[in-house]
């Protein structure tokens, strides 16, 4: 399963055919020259110093300086082209990983959760990356050295050979029985970074709750926790490999002692000359090498593969959202919207969020919704732009069911005012623009102004240049809010949604706000989320949610309202 996913990964390298083949070509030559090395000096020992011939000697040393400095320079040109190979990898595939992620609706983002993501972009992704590397350097130049050796050392003494015939068994059953312990090893350690990431992301993101409660001392604990966790599963990993190196290096000495004793033997007998022994030395030395260079891919490997699987499961993982074959276009109706006897369920919940939902709303009306914590208002308009789909009725804008639209059509005629104001990181003006990349400087300084964000922005030194901290921290709720609202109002939307965005402006704010937001939003849908009944009175249709069904639908006059 694991393998089959690593392997699934591999079509990412297409793009990366020609350089491919470049390295398997320089990975021969280079492989050619270590195996005609020994031979040279086997000829120099042989021919020349058992001759005493000077001019021998220096003629094949320096055919031997040649043809380790081309060897050199094949092994550089093979890393660089398979450092290149690897990184393209590396980004294709990040690239493929957030694609597929931003495509996600809001079920697949709570069902996977956000620490394990951000886990598999980066940490699963390298690890990936890593093998693919070193199989370029390794894989591919190892079972040429290992198999070239065998055959210069058979031609140098068959008979000696045997000892090869011992010692590959042995090393094969070490390799094998380190890659058994050490697969779950490896599964274990990337859950263990996905729970690490968990504790600190929720430490960081959530400092001023664990501040103002006072548990700092419990979140150190957590983290502690889950930082032993990691710590002793890489501790039982780095064990293995420990074990590993030295048990390969006793196995390589045993066996020189061995090749030197059997040979030492033969040459006494005249069965074999000296240079010939200090040949075979050094190719059972290049197998052995090439043996222990694969040993270290297969600690790899299974690491590379328990992270393949992870990323397999986000490549493979398809939206519950998804675009319809063949798209219709909406008629000519300018963001009507119509909720026919909608019910919609979160995934494994007991009873529906929303049930029996039916009402619409036209350009130019303002449809406020409004009831208890848990009622199902924010499920309600987040239907609107399809972050969920409804279990059954329909959500119409104008007259076109949301689920036979394209999203992007669908969304470009909404603009939406989260509950949790969030910003990017950037200056102020970008994170307006956010909403309409082409808005001009005179579009962005207007949506602000009716916003009334312009009053504090002109205050901060650099105004509309100024930069925002990652999350808005250097900004108040109520700042950070009226900006999010701006960044709406600069896309000029059919339908606007604001989703309880008035609940940290004052009562003085709040007013001036709704005031400058009539004229704007005058021609558009408006849908406003809201528990202050001063928000909601002048709304041309009131919803009341009690328990995911409508308690009641009116004005303000026809139905009083009470603050939820």
């Amino acid at each position: 399963m694991e393998r089959v996913s690593l392997l699934k990964l591999l079509r990412f390298l297409k793009p990366f055919a020609a350089p491919i083949a470049a390295v398997l070509v320089l990975a021969f030559f280079q492989s050619l020259s270590e195996l005609y090395l020994p031979t040279l000096m086997a000829d120099i020992v042989d021919k020349g110093i058992m001759s005493g011939d000077t001019d021998y000697i220096l003629r094949i040393g320096g055919q031997m300086l040649l043809v380790a400095l081309g060897g050199t320079l094949v092994a550089i040109l093979g890393a660089y082209l398979s450092s290149r190979i690897a990184s393209g990898f590396g980004r294709s595939l990040r690239g493929q990983v957030f694609r597929q992620v931003q495509g996600f609706s809001l079920q697949e983002f709570d069902r996977i959760g956000t620490a394990t993501l951000i886990t598999r972009t980066t940490n699963d992704i390298t690890q990936v990356q890593m093998v693919v590397m070193m199989v370029l350097r390794i894989m591919i130049s190892a079972p040429m050295m290992m198999i070239g050796g065998i055959i210069m050392a058979v031609s140098k003494d068959p008979k000696l050979s045997l000892v090869i015939v011992v010692l590959i068994p042995i090393l094969v059953a070490v390799i094998a029985a380190v890659a058994a312990k050490g697969v779950p090893l490896f599964e274990a350690m990337q859950k263990r970074i996905d729970r690490l990431n968990l504790v600190v992301r929720e430490g960081l993101t959530g400092i001023r709750v664990i501040r103002a409660f006072n548990r700092s001392d419990y979140e150190e604990r957590r983290f502690v926790g889950a930082n032993r966790d990691l710590t002793e599963t890489a501790i039982k990993v780095n064990k293995l490999m420990a074990v590993m190196m030295p048990t390969m290096m006793l196995l390589l000495n045993f066996t020189t002692i061995a090749i030197i004793w059997f040979g030492g033997i033969r040459i006494d007998r005249a069965e074999m000359q000296v240079g010939d022994l200090m040949a075979f030395i050094q190719y059972v030395m290049q197998i052995m090498f090439s043996l222990i260079m694969v040993s270290m891919m297969f600690i790899m490997v299974p690491r590379a593969s328990a992270s393949a699987v992870r990323i397999n499961e986000v490549l493979e993982v398809n939206s519950s959202i998804q675009d319809p074959a063949q798209p219709k276009s909406a008629a000519n109706l300018r963001g009507q919207v119509e909720f026919r006897d909608v019910t919609f369920s979160y995934p494994g919940a007991e009873r529906p969020a929303l049930e029996g939902i039916s009402f619409t709303s036209g350009p130019g009306e303002v449809t406020a919704i409004i009831g208890g914590t848990g009622a199902g208002k924010t499920t309600l308009v987040n239907l609107i732009p399809r972050f969920f789909d409804v279990e059954s009725g329909a959500v119409l804008v104008d007259g076109v069911d949301v689920r036979e639209m394209t999203q992007a059509g669908l969304r470009a005629k909404i603009g939406y005012v989260p509950q949790k104001a969030l910003l990017f990181s950037g200056s102020i003006a970008d994170n307006i623009r956010y909403g309409n990349g082409e808005a001009s400087d005179t579009e962005v300084a207007h949506a602000a102004q009716i916003a009334q964000a312009a009053e504090f922005v002109d205050e901060v030194e650099g105004g509309y240049g100024a930069e925002i901290a990652q999350g808005g921290t250097n900004l108040s709720g109520g700042q950070k809010q009226r900006l999010t609202i701006a960044r709406a109002l600069v896309r000029r939307p059919a339908i606007y949604i604001f989703d309880d965005n008035f609940s940290a402006l004052d009562f003085r704010t709040d007013a001036r706000l709704r005031a400058a937001l009539k004229p704007e939003t005058s021609r558009a849908t408006t849908f406003i989320v809201a528990q202050r009944v001063s928000t909601v009175m002048e709304a041309d249709r009131i919803i009341v949610l009690d328990g995911g069904r409508m308690a009641g639908m009116g004005t303000h006059r026809e139905q009083p309202v009470r603050a939820a």
